[in-house]
């Protein structure tokens, strides 16, 4: 298992794109979820339609939802210590890049997909259920929150950068 301490660069780094924070957010009773994923540069989000939250579910959602991304920009993934990453060995070889962990109560270590997770229980509130949400309500919820323009990101939304991002050749339009 690697650490986030053997990430290449500290939490607060978002110079190089490509670096995604995932969680999930869990319906009432644990009994259903939705896995989220941000890109720390871009704020872009992926949902991830869960019909368990098992490790073997999220694996699944998680291959097909980010194998269609080009090397440039899906070049690891940070996550925290929960059970639901138990095939972490697998989805790494699957998709050819590194998965970190956080340390334990340490939510700061992936501030981008904690503040993402606040608004999408706008969407998703605490307390219900979460299994009556298909993957077409998912895009939509996500298509709305790319399209955000955010303060962050000089009132640009994630999904314009992103899409700077997957025309540029060097895929690095965004340095800071």
């Amino acid at each position: 298992m690697l650490t986030i301490h053997d990430r290449t660069f500290p939490p607060e780094d978002r110079s190089e794109a490509g670096h995604w924070e995932g969680d999930l957010i869990v319906g009432n009773h644990h009994g259903s979820a939705i896995g989220t994923l941000v890109e720390r540069q871009t704020r872009m989000v992926r949902l991830l339609h869960l019909p368990r939250s098992d490790a073997d579910s999220l694996h699944t959602a998680l291959v097909a939802r980010m194998q269609d991304l080009p090397p440039g920009l899906l070049r690891s993934i940070t996550w925290d210590q929960g059970t639901e990453m138990a095939r972490h060995v697998t989805t790494t070889a699957v998709l050819g890049i590194p998965i970190y962990f956080c340390d334990t109560r340490s939510p700061w270590q992936r501030g981008t997909n904690e503040n993402t997770n606040g608004l999408l229980r706008d969407y998703f509130p605490k307390g219900v259920s979460l299994a009556g949400h298909p993957p077409a309500h998912l895009l939509a919820v996500e298509n709305e929150l790319n399209t955000r323009p955010r303060i962050v990101l000089g009132d640009r939304c994630p999904a314009d950068l992103f899409t700077d991002l997957l025309a540029s050749q060097n895929q690095s339009v965004l340095r800071r």
